[in-house]
């Protein structure tokens, strides 16, 4: 995969009039975004997005950076935020790009990780995430949303945008683990709980719910979300 912008489509989203793209088969607006750009996390980016993940807690608080699912857990509870902060910067750095930006007026208000199921140690040692039949997927692992731009479909946008940017790099399917709001009690989990995504948002992107987990976040229930791209 390339490091560069043109793995992955950029598209404006007008405010008000919810337009989508019309080859995005499963995505249903509306995207409220005068004007969004969502574009590979590549190094010219990296001070907007370092700038959204330090308003989600600031990179010397107990935020993960997104390397959560990339390391063994043992290493990941050894691992300070600071040093977090430094693998994804050396990841965007040295690429393939580990995710997707949303870029609204200058600054990133959103955030996706995506790459190939075996970079991710965690979900690969998994005992909690079954893998299913099929060939190996590229994995979307979370999504930031700056707290200023929630319910505007940002996150939709970009599972929208990781599909194409997935099949363009030449992944043969695309997984998701998100959470299964409908089976808790009252329908309602965490904030912190939905960085995954949700179950009927992946739906909407053309997803196929293969599997149940054991895993739980916010305390509601994971599935497996997928997509095959061939």
């Amino acid at each position: 995969m390339s490091s560069g912008r043109g793995c992955a489509p950029t598209w404006p989203s007008t405010a008000g009039g919810g337009q989508r793209r019309p080859d995005a088969p499963g995505v249903r607006g509306p995207f409220y975004a005068p004007l969004v750009e969502i574009l590979p996390a590549t190094i010219d980016l990296w001070d907007q997005l370092a700038d959204l993940f330090a308003r989600r807690g600031g990179p010397d608080t107990p935020f993960c950076w997104c390397i959560f699912w990339r390391l063994r857990s043992k290493d990941f509870s050894e691992a300070t935020p600071a040093v977090n902060r430094e693998r994804l910067r050396g990841l965007v750095e040295q690429g393939p790009p580990p995710g997707l930006v949303a870029i609204e007026d200058g600054r990133a208000i959103g955030w996706v990780g995506l790459a190939p199921r075996a970079e991710y140690q965690r979900i690969e040692r998994s005992r909690v995430i079954p893998r299913v039949e099929g060939p190996d997927p590229w994995v979307v692992s979370c999504f930031v949303v700056s707290l200023d731009a929630r319910g505007r479909g940002v996150a939709s946008a970009l599972l929208a945008a990781a599909v194409d940017h997935a099949r363009v790099a030449g992944a043969a399917a695309l997984e998701g683990y998100p959470i299964d709001p409908a089976r808790v009690e009252g329908g309602r989990v965490r904030d912190t709980g939905a960085y995954v995504g949700t179950r009927s948002m992946f739906e909407r992107a053309g997803f196929g719910i293969v599997a149940r987990t054991s895993s739980k976040s916010g305390g509601a229930p994971r599935v497996v979300a997928r997509l095959d791209l061939a």
